[in-house]
Formats: structure tokens, sequence, C-alpha cells
């Protein structure tokens, strides 16, 4: 069998070309739409990264997640700040999740309560996608939007304690090689990371139903 690393990557490779030429993300980096979808991407954003880092704690002497909750990747106080950079200091009073990222959120939550191998599963769809593609969102973001380099607005994608990334991830990959699953649970978790890689690919497609072009 491939390093478990190679094999989830391969795996899970089309959903996420899927995931990244969706119209709305196509759209999102095109410039063809304003700072509102950035916005609302933003906040569906919010509530992923709640379900993953409220977890955080509890999961972290867990033989199986443990070892992948790493303070340096926690997201959830940026996202606070660029929401309040986007919507305002009151920016919690109207946020909402649309369906597809209630499903997402709570799918998270159920594998955080239930299977810490499906934890990693999600944990590792968004926290190395957001290492790697994130950085391309955010230098769009900034020149689309005027947002200052690295400042308020693209805070999410600033990993600050993070100072060699290409390293970061390459101890993050060695991570699940070494990780305490035999080759069933391994497929299991394969199967996951292609799951999270749908339930993100919905929330794509109910922002592109909400921010759609202008003919």
């Amino acid at each position: 069998m491939d390093a478990f690393s190679t094999a989830i990557r391969v795996a899970s490779h089309e959903q996420h070309t899927e995931a990244e030429t969706s119209t709305f993300m196509s759209d999102l980096l095109g410039g063809r739409l304003g700072v509102a979808a950035y916005a609302r991407y933003t906040e569906q954003l919010w509530f992923v990264y709640r379900a993953l880092e409220d977890a955080a704690e509890a999961l972290k002497g867990d033989p199986v997640a443990g070892p992948f909750i790493r303070p340096e990747l926690m997201r959830v106080a940026q996202i606070e700040r660029d929401l309040a950079h986007l919507r305002g200091a009151r920016w919690r009073e109207d946020l909402s999740a649309l369906p597809a990222t209630r499903a997402y959120a709570a799918r998270v939550e159920d594998c955080a309560a239930t299977w810490p191998g499906g934890y990693v599963a999600h944990h590792y769809t968004r926290y190395l996608g957001d290492l790697s593609g994130g950085q391309l969102i955010r230098d769009k973001a900034e020149r689309t939007w005027g947002f200052a380099r690295k400042g308020d607005g693209v805070r999410f994608y600033v990993f600050t304690d993070i100072a060699n990334p290409a390293a970061f991830k390459r101890g993050y990959r060695e991570l699940l090689d070494a990780i305490a699953a035999d080759d069933l649970e391994k497929q299991r978790i394969i199967d996951e990371c292609k799951r999270a890689f749908e339930l993100n690919g919905a929330v794509f497609r109910e922002l592109g139903e909400q921010f759609p072009l202008s003919a």
C-alpha cells in the first residue's frame, strides 16, 4: 500500500479539483463578484471552523486525532477578525449558515464526538487546503478588494505561527503516515475525505445560487 498521505491525496484529487473549479470560486477568484460574496463565504467558514476547533480540546489526548491538534493551525480567532472588518463590530447579529454549511458543520461535530479518524479526515481537508490553495485566495482578495497585505479581511489565510509552510505540510503528512489506524480504517478515513470535499462543494453550490453573475 502507498504511504497513507499519498493515498489520501490521490483519492481526493478529483473532488479537490471540482471544489477549486466551482462556479462560485471561479467567479470569486476571477474578480467577477463583489466583496459581499467574499464576506458571505467567510461567514460559512466560521461555522465549519467552530465545529473543528470547539472539539479540539477534547480530542487533544486522543491517540488518533490528538497528534493533529496544533495551536498554530487554529483559525476561528482570525475569521472573527476578518468578519469584524467585513461586516462591522456587530457581525454576529445577522450571521447565518446556509443549509449546506449546517450539514457540513454537523458532520464535523458528529465525527469529533464519535469517530476520531473521521475528524482527522475533515482536519486534513480543511487545514492543509488553507495552507496551500488558500494563499491564492488571499492574494486575489487583496488585489480585488484592496485589503492590506496579510491584514484585516484576509487574516484567515495568514498562518503567522507557521514560519515554513512546506516543512509544516511535510510534518503533517508524516503524522498521517504514522496514524494509529489499520488498512480498513485508513480506507474509511479516505472515504470521509471525499465526503468532506462533497460537503464543501455543496456550500459552494449554494453560494453560487446566492451570488449568480448577472447576465
